[in-house]
């Protein structure tokens, strides 16, 4: 079956396979005429990166790009491609890639005519309205991959290098004008990343789902979310080139980032913490944790846990949807404890202290407490 269709939720969307096509005819629409391609370095030299390259130079936008951007992207990293677009003298972002080069490049577009630090506008009560919003750059957004859906996200996750803690950069207007959804940009992925970002899509809807907030648009989202990725990350991690399996993921990461407007949980508290000390993948980590923090919060969750099993079809309800998790990481290949990714006890406090100040820890169903939080550290690790 092809899949193609225009969205124009929570942004307007261009989803289906060889959509890249129309980069162009996007930018004109976004009134944009020197773009900066912004990307990580792993992107940079890959076939899917020069070839968008080339449909930006055929469209007369140059080809101008930026791929100075960390795993974990920083300031440091944001302030060099600030310089590269206003030197540039660019009018917007084609943000392309995963998780770091889609926040990066909206960081860019968002931070390009604001006279405050980048700090000024963390996500911290109405801080947002500091930021002069008509300096603010157009975005495209391009995913690479299927995991974070921060294409259709107003916010953006910078790590303080200083501090090492992540932040998160929100405004309204970081939300990308245009987002183009092609599944053949995500074929290339390896295995590993298609484990991990799969595994961050479905976390964002199982903790969005859980989480005590009132939110029901959400819920429904998050619950049908976590269905696309049952059916359809074991595909296209057995068959890369599986198109429609990609594009349910492509759906399944977008439907994530809108639904964990709900709220997040321990799992990101943690995982931010870790990656912002030992630098892991994000959707890896997350995929380690979850276990871990499914039992912390069974007295919370078991009633909503019921409720997913029934929908996706898992039999035994709290007990299977245990199993079932323990035996999709088997089949993925994700590592069984934090031990595996590098992590050590040594620095249990200080990330115990920086999960805690995480604003996901305010949406896990159980409170986090410093005795609970160092204890899940140590089950993790």
């Amino acid at each position: 079956m092809t899949l193609s269709a225009n969205w124009s939720y929570p942004t307007d969307i261009r989803f289906g396979a060889g959509r890249i096509a129309e980069l162009g005819e996007c930018c004109k629409e976004a009134g944009i005429t020197r773009p900066l391609l912004v990307t990580d370095r792993g992107l940079a030299s890959l076939p899917i990166t020069q070839d968008t390259l080339d449909l930006m130079e055929k469209a007369g936008l140059g080809r101008a790009m930026f791929s100075e951007v960390d795993p974990n992207p920083t300031e440091i990293n944001m302030e060099a491609g600030r310089k590269v677009f206003l030197d540039g003298n660019h009018d917007g972002v084609i943000a392309f890639g995963g998780g770091s080069g889609l926040d990066l490049g909206k960081l860019l577009a968002f931070m390009a005519g604001q006279t405050r630090p980048v700090w000024d506008f963390e996500d911290i009560g109405d801080w947002w309205k500091r930021a002069d919003a008509d300096a603010i750059a157009p975005i495209i957004a391009v995913p690479t991959t299927a995991g974070t859906g921060s294409e259709v996200g107003r916010a953006s996750v910078i790590v303080n290098s200083q501090s090492h803690v992540k932040k998160i950069i929100f405004h309204p207007r970081i939300l990308p004008s245009i987002v183009i959804s092609d599944p053949e940009l995500t074929v290339g992925m390896p295995p590993f990343i298609t484990a991990g970002t799969g595994m961050d899509a479905f976390i964002h809807c199982f903790e969005a789902f859980c989480s005590p907030n009132f939110h029901p648009m959400s819920q429904g989202i998050a619950l049908e979310g976590m269905r696309l990725v049952k059916e359809n990350l074991p595909r296209v991690y057995a068959d890369a080139a599986d198109i429609e399996a990609r594009g349910q993921m492509l759906v399944a990461a977008a439907m994530g980032a809108v639904a964990f407007q709900k709220g997040l949980g321990a799992t990101h508290a943690v995982s931010h913490s870790v990656g912002a000390i030992y630098n892991t993948h994000h959707g890896m980590t997350n995929a380690v944790v979850l276990p871990s923090v499914i039992t912390m919060n069974r007295p919370a969750i078991e009633n909503r846990v019921d409720d997913i099993t029934r929908y996706l079809g898992i039999a035994n309800g709290f007990d299977g949807f245990t199993q079932f998790i323990m035996t999709l990481r088997e089949s993925l290949g994700v590592p069984e404890r934090l031990r595996d990714m590098g992590v050590g006890t040594d620095r249990i406090e200080e990330m115990t202290r920086m999960a805690l100040e995480d604003p996901s820890a305010g949406g896990n169903p159980v409170k986090m407490t410093a005795e609970n939080t160092r204890a899940l550290f140590e089950a993790c690790i």
